[in-house]
Formats: structure tokens, C-alpha cells, sequence
């Protein structure tokens, strides 16, 4: 079973999660997005929508460091355990909290919001079971790991190495399967997550407008003086651009 969880699961989570995107682009581009409900409340989602996807960043933030930086690595530039724990506490916390109150609610606007909740589709509301699971159940290992400190589990010492060695197509099984259920259960929801990920409105994270960071400044010029009362405006037309002064030539 460990084997089958750790070993075979993470890879067929990716090929789905690659394989699906690739799916939904290449026969669902239209479908691709949001499917934005703005238009019917606007209240609640400006409240909502920023916290959560903040939140969701910092989160992300927070398992790259976890997960990828090797806890030697941290040592050697002098952050000892105690600081680091505090940290995932703190920063963690905040983070797990903002992203879980950002969705729940984008969840009350979308139930108590009549024509939002009718363009609920059944992968919406799978969709948001799964989510809220995962981020509670993240909650659970963040406060658990550091609340029991050196006398509980240290997930940089088992997740940490197991998740990394997926890379290099060398499972590290035994590592993950020491780790405690709360981690486990975490990771599996997680999985399924990213599992269900092409399918649903989530799609859109892969299709960030963050171009918009780097793009010039849009130039915005005055209107041209109107035609003067009683007199009839200009039509609209082409324009010539360049071509009568050489032709004049």
C-alpha cells in the first residue's frame, strides 16, 4: 500500500493534472476560465476574492519552503529549529487562516447569491469540498507540527525528503510512510486536488494574466474638440498615413 501511495500515485496525479490541462486547452478553450459571476454581486467577492488568493500565495510560498529547502540548508545560514517553527506558525498560520475565510466566503456569496449559485456547476461544489478540505486538513499539520514541537513530528525529516525525491524518479517510500495520519491525509487530499484541478474553474490559475506586470502604461489622449453647434460631425473613416504627402510629391 505504501508503495502504491507513495511511490505510483504522485505520478499518476501528475500525468492526470498534465494530461487533463492539455485536454481541456486543446477541446474547452472557451471553457477555459473563471466563468466570472461579478456581474450579480460584487460585495462579498471583493471582500472575499483578494483575501483568498493572497492567502492561497502565501501558502504556496510557505510549502515551497518547506518542501524544497532542505532544513541543512536553513541551519547553515543560522536559523535554528525554534525560529523556523515559530515562522511556520506565524506566517503559516496567518496564511492558512486568511485563505480559509477568503473561501468560505466565496462559498456564502455563491449559496446565497440566487443566480450565482444557479451557474454552480456539480464540479464547482466538488471542487469546494475538496479545497476546503485541503486547506483545513494543511491547518491541522501546520498547528500540530509545531504545537507538539521536538516532542511530536518533525515533517522536514520525512514529507520534506520524500516529496523532493520525487523529482529524481527515487521515491523516498519509507520516508513518507514513517510520517504521522495527519500528513498522510493532507497529502492525499492534495493529490486529489490537483487530480481534479484540469476539470474544474481552477484551470484558470495555469492562464495568469501576469503579463499584465510588465506591460507599458496605457496612453489615454483627450477626445478632439466636437464640431462646432448647429454643424454636422465628422464621419468616421479611414485615415491616410503617409501615402497623400507622397503621393503630392
Amino acid at each position: 500500500m505504501d508503495i502504491l501511495l507513495w511511490g505510483v500515485l504522485p505520478y499518476v496525479m501528475v500525468a492526470i493534472l498534465v494530461g487533463g490541462s492539455i485536454w481541456r486547452y486543446k477541446y474547452d478553450q472557451f471553457g477555459w476560465t473563471t466563468r466570472s459571476s461579478q456581474l450579480y454581486e460584487s460585495k462579498l467577492l471583493r471582500i472575499g476574492s483578494p483575501i483568498f488568493h493572497f492567502g492561497i500565495l502565501a501558502v504556496i510560498a510557505g510549502h515551497f519552503f518547506g518542501l524544497v529547502i532542505p532544513k541543512s540548508w536553513t541551519e547553515a545560514i543560522g536559523m535554528s529549529q525554534d525560529f523556523y517553527h515559530f515562522n511556520a506558525l506565524f506566517v503559516g498560520g496567518i496564511a492558512g487562516i486568511g485563505t480559509l475565510g477568503g473561501i468560505i466566503l466565496l462559498i456564502i456569496r455563491r449559496r446565497t447569491t440566487g443566480p450565482v449559485f444557479m451557474a454552480t456547476t456539480k464540479n464547482d461544489k466538488l471542487m469546494y469540498v475538496v479545497l476546503v478540505a485541503a486547506i483545513v486538513f494543511g491547518l491541522w499539520t501546520t498547528l500540530a507540527s509545531v504545537f507538539l514541537g521536538d516532542h511530536g513530528h518533525n515533517y522536514r525529516e520525512t514529507v520534506s525528503p520524500w516529496f523532493r525525491s520525487l523529482f529524481i524518479f527515487q521515491p523516498d517510500i519509507a520516508s513518507m510512510a514513517a510520517a504521522p495520519f495527519s500528513f498522510h491525509l493532507h497529502t492525499l487530499v492534495g493529490m486529489l486536488l490537483f487530480c481534479i484541478w484540469p476539470f474544474t474553474r481552477l484551470v484558470h490559475a495555469f492562464t495568469a494574466p501576469l503579463h499584465y506586470l510588465f506591460r507599458p502604461y496605457i496612453v489615454y489622449r483627450s477626445r478632439d474638440v466636437g464640431p462646432a453647434p448647429g454643424s454636422r460631425a465628422r464621419q468616421p473613416g479611414w485615415q491616410p498615413v503617409g501615402t497623400r504627402d507622397r503621393d503630392r510629391k
